[in-house]
């Protein structure tokens, strides 16, 4: 023990040196390898990892994340909507917690490391502190957060805002996109109670939290690019989102010269190219910001290669850094679609609109991360996340929030996630230097 670090109190209290707290981890290498190949057992779809939100895919990961953490003797509770957490008890229960996590679901083939990485970095942390004699003032503990893959219900955060209750309204009425059930169904099948959530009851109360703190695998090579095996957010994007965007038209006969068409592909198609050369002024201005279209279809009831599409149905997500481009780019939206409608003879629905705040990197953790790497000797830049996260919906409620990205080399979403196993340990170094020195 070679540092000391201050708790609320003023006391000193001791800190492990920088390269007794890397052997620590590093001595937890085999046991995260283990985890990972547990975890890939229970996937419900091939090729690559299903964990389906509030399904059996999730269920399992959740199992195996509370069956780890029984065996190290933490603490595990349950919230009402069957997030599951893990706490290291501190001597002092009444000071803000320590609170890490991510979530266990992923998106339909995706990859193992997506948001299990940032549960198991918890539980690492917590095991090489307390291998290395350390006890903690204040409660440091694991969120293992339910149904952050939006693909599923179309809502983001449900797992962490549930907990936060900060659930939009109408959420627990949406359906899942396979069984079309709605949430709340699923959630009461998991062990949860929409009830309580109905209420509005709230598990974590963000002034009883002191960070949250979430390690991920990257979402583009951007660390593989430039040579990092990690990185500090600097910042998490806010977006604005239309699932379900129907166009109608009218069907014709592939023959009907164009003047009497009322197109709903093409009228899409427009559509699509006007938000990208909003997006190519945004990206020469050295803005920020992302558009995706990630269903773009006609009927499958109705389309053929000699019909001229009628209804066009495509999702809409657009996302960035900052609140005023944000709503500048969605202010843009009604003239394009005016112009579409009128040129085309056609009509848009853009239907439920949903959106999720910018997540606000805290500037005091950014800094004292960044400093422990460069104490710890591990490279790492700084780097906006371009997805969204759990981290984003505390920094919502206030909660101060930061974030560590591990390289990953083919991208997440992806059943190739390529996520080096070392590289997760320095990020599991980084996070617990930052957990020893404020948690005593």
């Amino acid at each position: 023990m070679s540092e000391a670090s201050r708790v609320d109190d003023g006391t000193a209290l001791p800190t492990p040196g920088a390269e007794a707290l890397k052997q620590a981890v590093r001595a937890q290498r085999d046991a995260a390898l283990v985890f990972f190949a547990r975890l890939a057992q229970g996937s419900q779809g091939h090729p690559g990892i299903t964990r389906d939100t509030y399904g059996a895919g999730e269920n399992f990961g959740h199992a195996v994340f509370a069956d780890t953490a029984a065996a190290a003797g933490l603490e595990l509770q349950r919230d009402a909507a069957a997030n599951t957490y893990a706490t290291w008890a501190g001597s002092d229960p009444s000071l803000p917690r320590i609170l890490m996590g991510s979530h266990l679901d992923s998106v339909p083939h995706g990859g193992n490391f997506d948001g299990a990485a940032g549960v198991l970095a918890g539980l690492v942390v917590i095991e090489s502190l307390r291998q290395l004699g350390l006890r903690p003032r204040r409660n440091v503990t694991v969120m293992g957060v339910r149904a952050e893959e939006s693909v599923w219900f179309q809502v983001s955060y449900i797992g962490s805002r549930s907990a936060l209750a900060s659930l939009p309204p109408g959420a627990l009425d949406s359906p899942r996109i396979d069984t079309g059930r709605p949430l709340a169904s699923h959630i009461a099948e998991c062990g949860g109670d929409p009830e309580a959530l109905v209420r509005g009851e709230r598990f974590l109360d963000p002034a009883a939290i002191r960070a949250f703190l979430e390690v991920h695998i990257e979402q583009a090579p951007s660390l593989v690019e430039a040579g990092y095996p990690l990185a500090i957010c600097t910042g998490i994007p806010g977006n604005f989102r239309f699932p379900d965007v129907t166009v109608t038209g009218r069907h014709d006969h592939v023959g009907t010269p164009r003047r009497f068409r009322r197109d709903a592909a093409m009228a899409a198609t427009a559509f699509a190219a006007a938000l990208d050369a909003i997006w190519a002024e945004y990206e020469e201005a050295g803005t920020p910001v992302a558009m995706t279209f990630g269903r773009f279809h006609t009927d499958t009831a109705m389309h053929g290669m000699t019909t001229v599409p009628g209804a066009f149905h495509f999702s809409l997500d657009v996302r960035g850094y900052d609140v005023g481009v944000i709503a500048a780019i969605e202010a843009r939206i009604p003239e394009i679609v005016a112009r579409i409608e009128a040129e085309r003879s056609v009509s848009f629905d853009f239907g439920a609109r949903a959106s999720a705040a910018v997540g606000l990197v805290d500037q005091v953790i950014f800094g004292e991360l960044t400093e422990a790497a460069a104490r710890l000797d591990i490279p790492a830049m700084p780097l906006g996340s371009p997805a969204s996260h759990d981290a984003a919906a505390f920094a919502a409620a206030g909660v101060p929030t930061a974030m560590l990205f591990v390289r990953n080399e083919n991208g997440s979403h992806n059943p190739l996630e390529q996520m080096d196993i070392d590289d997760f340990l320095d990020a599991c170094t980084v996070l617990a230097d930052w957990v020893a020195r404020n948690a005593g």
